[in-house]
């Protein structure tokens, strides 16, 4: 039997897609760092000038005064923002060029070799082509697969498989929706950059599994005729393990409630958002199975490493010691005395 060769199905034009789209996050991520520096350069100009005038003025602070800067710290108006307040609305992470940088760079980098290896994998050879095509010896490649993947095999669903890039694309967009959050906002250059490395570092680490472990798809598995022999044996029929759209839209939903939850601590409904970046995974788990597109432990892998990745970045870029606030004030102590300094104060 003689088998047509066709175009590797893995195209260089999608390789330029992936490209262009980390260097759009990229400019998008130096931009939003550049305007907020200017942003936080132009606040503490302001405060600087605000420090001379309250020292020219100082001899003339009464006791009502100091009165008004202690109770600023327990401002009953809910239109505007306590001393409390505002230490809260501070970024929790810190973000580095240099060091994040490089991690950056070097992810994006592995993920453009990944790339090459899985453009250059070898389709199917004959000999074990010729098991898939005799039923007989169909059913035994099928009964060696391990008892929780059994059941995918041989499924072949298109309709899914397009369906699951509907929940894929739209993960990609959950966490620029949060910018509307004015905590988060304050620090979209931050917030962008630390998706954007956790976006590539899923990549890398897909795209070399991908590259390198070979496993049929559950499609290979399909010889009832409607899934096309060439469709069967090419290349990217091999790359089941594991399923890289369960992954990144793991990381992308995973990474938004995180980092919700860590600039809003005190937020209500963050169990509604937590769950909603547990479904959005699951749901394109459950279609690329149907899809014939991964079994059940190529998705159960693809989400723990996603999400994994999703909460370990901005985890791993947290502040130290942010329990720990240090502010100034002011007030009259129970003696009558009036004081100005400097108040700290440890949040267990």
């Amino acid at each position: 039997m003689k088998f047509l060769e066709k175009p590797n199905p893995i195209s260089l034009s999608s390789m330029r897609k992936t490209t262009i789209l980390f260097a759009l996050l990229v400019q998008v991520s130096i931009f939003a760092q550049q305007t907020n520096f200017n942003s936080t350069n132009s606040f503490n100009n302001q405060t600087v000038s605000l420090n001379d005038q309250e020292t020219d003025s100082d001899d003339l602070n009464t006791d009502d005064q100091n009165s008004q800067n202690t109770s600023s710290a327990l401002n009953f108006n809910p239109n505007e923002k306590t001393v409390f307040e505002t230490q809260r609305s501070n970024s929790p992470y810190e973000w580095k060029w240099v060091r994040d940088g490089i991690w950056t760079g070097a992810a994006l980098g592995t993920s453009a070799y990944g790339l090459i290896l899985i453009k250059n994998k070898d389709d199917l050879s004959l000999a074990e082509r010729e098991k898939f095509l005799n039923e007989e010896s169909l059913q035994k490649e099928i009964d060696k697969i391990n008892f929780l993947d059994q059941w995918v095999a041989g499924k072949h669903n298109e309709d899914a498989n397009a369906i699951s890039d509907i929940p894929f694309a739209l993960s990609f967009a959950a966490p620029f929706a949060f910018l509307f959050d004015d905590e988060i906002n304050d620090h979209t250059g931050q917030y962008v950059g630390l998706y954007i490395e956790s976006l590539a570092t899923t990549a890398a680490i897909y795209t070399i599994t991908a590259g390198l472990v070979n496993r049929s798809r559950p499609y290979v598995y399909d010889n009832s005729g409607d899934t096309s022999e060439d469709r069967r044996f090419k290349n990217n029929g091999q790359r089941s393990f594991y399923s890289g759209h369960v992954a990144a839209t793991a990381t992308a939903t995973f990474f938004a409630a995180k980092a919700y939850s860590d600039f809003n601590p005190d937020a209500s409904g963050k169990v509604w958002i937590w769950t909603g970046a547990a479904v959005l995974p699951a749901s394109v788990g459950v279609l690329r199975m149907e899809a014939g597109q991964h079994f059940l432990t190529d998705v159960l892998l693809g989400y723990v490493l996603g999400a994994g990745t999703g909460i370990l970045v901005p985890e791993l870029h947290k502040k130290k010691m942010e329990n720990i606030d240090i502010y100034p004030s002011s007030g009259t102590s129970f003696n009558g005395d009036s004081y100005n300094g400097m108040a700290f104060r440890y949040t267990f």
